[in-house]
């Protein structure tokens, strides 16, 4: 077998195991990704900052010999430090910062000897669920260059469905992980919060709504990624060191029997808002599915207030976005804000301007408020279905940052999302799970989701799942 044939057939840890068992070597392994990143990259710039020189100078040097010795891998621009490439967050105003470490997270990719090849796209600070920043233009959906790859994490997700790469990283504050993942065709679990560190080595991100981790084709790899990078920062709040993990690691978990769990669908908007009957398909296909894998399922509205959840996540996001540039604005005094930065994300900062301390706790307490009350839902389930997204992937572009209504912005993006924030506001796990197609043959994808610190559940229905209805043909 060739090391095209190879580099094609294998997921991540297929093709560590080839390394492994010195059938091919690491470097062959790197070569075959850039020469993937660059035959097909300028037709869909999912990757902005390469690395290639570097990744080939390391492969020099020693690999770690970890899990996945020699797998070329990509890092999202978006709060994660690589040493030597810019951290630009997608915006104009950060183009310049370049870190001269590896933040931890990274550290733990190059420990279980993952080859860092570049950084991929993200809209601007990662506040989009279409990838078009105007810093480094549009990343489009690899299967129709009409529709969106979604976002923040789209240009990882482009990337991987297109075959540049089996896997890459990516990060989830409002469901950035699981939205490319439902419109590319892939596997996207968002860990617990804290399970996993942001890149840039703070303890959390947007009031902890943000954590870290991957979009792949297999479950085992994102299982494995999980195990592989996954512990709390030196420093973390109190609490997250002691977060489990189940025994025999999170790999380990996929080889267990799938129990008979206690799934509660729900397809309707949380807030009212419309969802494509495909999508609602996709989500009772699947639970029917579940069903046939000796589930007990059942429709169960979670007992939250949508309009509630959606307000505080307004607040939420504008604070922290104000914040940002606002700090920016002082490193840049004598710069226009609007060839810094772009209009939605202008929109935000005077927002969160306006936003006061006490409308800020208030809503924070609401989404601890929305945490609690959904881990005493988990007491009756284990897994919520829902549809990942509220439609097939958009037209490319329809959902860019160009708005200069914060208001209106954000209440566009959360009709379209009406049930991945919900995890982040819990801070428990949930995947997107490619099961679904649109009429026009796109990806639609089924979200499950658990209570904190449940990812092992997720990930054993998902490997179900993986196993009854195959969405690749990876080894």
């Amino acid at each position: 077998m060739s090391i095209d044939e190879a580099y094609g057939l294998y997921d991540a840890t297929g093709l560590a195991a080839l390394v492994a068992s010195k059938e091919v070597k690491a470097a062959e392994l790197v070569e075959a990704a850039i020469s993937r990143i660059e035959s097909q990259n300028p037709r869909l710039n999912a990757v902005v900052l390469p690395a290639f020189a570097d990744a080939r100078d390391r492969l020099g040097a020693e690999v770690p010999s970890g899990p996945f010795h020699g797998v070329p891998y990509l890092v999202k621009d978006l709060n994660t430090n690589v040493a030597g490439l810019p951290s630009t967050n997608g915006s104009r105003a950060l183009r310049h910062v370049v870190p001269t470490v590896d933040s931890v997270l990274v550290g733990r990719m190059r420990d279980a000897g993952l080859v860092v090849l570049g950084k991929t796209n993200t809209p601007e600070m990662g506040m989009g669920i279409c990838t078009s920043p105007v810093l480094r233009g549009p990343t489009p959906n690899p299967f129709d260059p009409t529709r969106s790859a979604g976002g923040s994490s789209g240009g990882s997700a482009c990337a991987v469905a297109s075959g540049m790469l089996p896997a890459a990283h990516a990060t989830d504050s409002g469901g950035s992980i699981r939205i490319p993942a439902s419109n590319c065709g892939l596997f996207g679990l968002k860990p617990t919060r804290g399970r996993v560190p942001l890149g840039n080595d703070a303890p959390e991100g947007l009031d902890g709504l943000s954590t870290s981790h991957a979009v792949t084709h297999s479950v085992r790899d994102s299982a494995l990624l999980l195990d592989s990078t996954h512990g709390p920062l030196p420093g973390s709040p109190p609490g997250t060191a002691a977060l489990p993990s189940p025994a025999g690691g999170f790999v380990g978990a996929l080889d267990r029997p799938l129990p008979p769990l206690r799934i509660a669908i729900w397809t309707e908007g949380l807030a009212d808002e419309l969802v494509d009957e495909a999508c609602r398909a996709a989500a009772c296909q699947a639970a029917a599915l579940a069903e046939a894998m000796g589930c007990e399922v059942a429709e169960a509205r979670p007992p939250v207030d949508g309009w509630v959840v959606r307000e505080a996540l307004s607040v939420v996001f504008a604070v922290n976005v104000h914040a940002i540039v606002a700090g920016m604005l002082q490193v840049h005094p004598d710069g226009d804000p609007a060839d810094l930065f772009e209009p939605a994300t202008l929109a935000a900062h005077r927002h969160g301007m306006d936003v006061g301390p006490k409308d800020h706790r208030r809503a924070v307490d609401e989404i601890h408020r929305t945490a609690r009350t959904m881990e005493r839902f988990f007491g009756d389930y284990d897994i919520l279905l829902t549809p990942t997204l509220a439609a097939p992937p958009r037209p490319l572009g329809m959902m860019d940052m160009g708005g200069s209504d914060w208001p209106t912005y954000i209440s566009a993006m959360l009709d379209e999302i009406p049930f991945t924030p919900l995890f982040n506001v819990t801070g428990g796990p949930a995947a997107s799970v490619p099961l679904g197609r649109c009429s026009s043959g796109l990806p639609v994808g089924v979200q499950i989701g658990a209570a904190f610190g449940n990812e092992a559940t997720v990930l054993r229905l998902a490997r179900g799942f993986e196993e009854a209805a195959p969405w690749h043909d990876r080894i």
